[in-house]
């Protein structure tokens, strides 16, 4: 992968660590039983870990029907599922932390990873729900790890109304919680503005997508 990169300043030159989470996540209630969490900068060293990703991984153009064609999905993905080994022992180190901390919510652990590269401001990713297998149904959590350049990631309450949005990018980290899949929808939405590559890392438990 070729795209520039601009590392944060304050990222610093150590490899990635998983900070504490304790009461360092702000939530925000939304409604029917929805919440976000959000911890900035929770994983430090996070450019180091965005550079070896977007080497590493094997990533994948996908095609997808659209009404009446079949068009690119505008961006580059990969996913781990629960029996596969992630591409990077910081992933895994993030992955337990998450588990540890949200286990009495949660109830199961997160086992899979899905990972989307966007390349520039003209990748991005549609409104919708991880409503996919138990999600559809069920309360459950997606865990991002937002790294390399800062995207808005846009919430709104499904069907339409008010919407919220976080700015992330370098180590922060999201979770959708409660009916948030069910009852809200997100996206990553285009930008004319000039901007750099971004990994995002999805963390969920075993049959939620």
């Amino acid at each position: 992968m070729a795209e520039y990169f601009q590392g944060s300043l304050l990222d610093g030159d150590a490899g990635p660590e998983v900070d504490e989470l304790g009461g360092t996540v702000r939530r925000t209630e939304l409604t029917q039983g929805a919440w976000v969490d959000v911890r900035p900068g929770w994983l430090t060293g996070a450019d180091a870990l965005f550079l070896r990703l977007q080497a590493d991984v094997p990533w994948r153009a996908e095609r997808r029907e659209m009404y009446d064609r079949v068009v690119d999905v505008p961006r580059l993905v990969c996913f781990y599922d629960h029996d596969e080994a992630l591409p990077d022992p910081a992933l895994e180190v993030a992955r337990d932390a998450l588990t540890a901390h949200y286990a009495t919510e949660l109830g199961e652990p997160f086992t899979t990873a899905g990972l989307c590269y966007y390349r520039d401001g003209r990748d991005s990713v549609a409104w919708h729900g991880d409503r996919i297998g138990r999600g559809r149904l069920e309360n459950t959590m997606v865990a991002i790890v937002s790294l390399g350049e800062h995207r808005r990631l846009s919430l709104r309450p499904r069907g339409g109304g008010k919407q919220i949005a976080f700015t992330l990018g370098h180590g922060d980290l999201v979770v959708m919680g409660g009916s948030c899949q069910r009852t809200w929808e997100h996206a990553v939405l285009k930008t004319a503005r000039p901007v750099g590559p971004r990994i995002s890392v999805q963390f969920r438990p075993t049959g939620v997508r």
